[in-house]
């Protein structure tokens, strides 16, 4: 078995694409909408009408953005990172400041500052946490200089 993507569902499939874009460094891939009941069987959602863009990591890592026709109607993800089932993507970055004043200057905020790992065999990485729109939740980990 192996990762195909990730996806995640949005409010705004423009905001989204901008945020993975302008401040994360992605490149769109691609843009389609679906629907019908071919996603509905799928998705097990209801109307399932769905606007998609693909992004891709310059790693890689390929993200699928997803904005629903009843969006809110479908409820959203608490904002804490903490609360359960809330996820997070993790990044490799080499800068962590860098990282994070792009996100910044993107308009968006991070959940607080980096940090080293205290212990174990990732101790000395710095993370920081990064809240996108919908409360989507990237953490950006800078490994120590070897």
């Amino acid at each position: 078995m192996a990762i195909d993507h990730f996806g995640f569902a949005v409010s705004s499939l423009d905001d989204a694409v901008r945020f993975w874009t302008e401040a994360l460094g992605f490149t769109l891939e691609r843009q389609s909408e679906m629907g019908g009941d071919f996603l509905r069987q799928v998705t097990g959602v209801d109307d399932a009408g769905v606007k998609t863009a693909i992004v891709k990591a310059p790693g890689g890592c390929v993200v699928e953005l997803l904005q629903y026709a009843k969006g809110l109607e479908n409820g959203i993800v608490p904002s804490s990172s903490g609360a359960i089932g809330a996820a997070h993507l993790a990044l490799t970055v080499t800068d962590i400041h860098a990282a994070l004043a792009r996100v910044e200057a993107a308009g968006w905020t991070a959940k607080g500052s980096p940090q080293p790992i205290p212990g174990g065999p990732r101790q000395g990485t710095l993370v920081a946490y990064v809240s996108g729109p919908d409360h989507i939740t990237i953490e950006f980990m800078q490994p120590p200089a070897r």
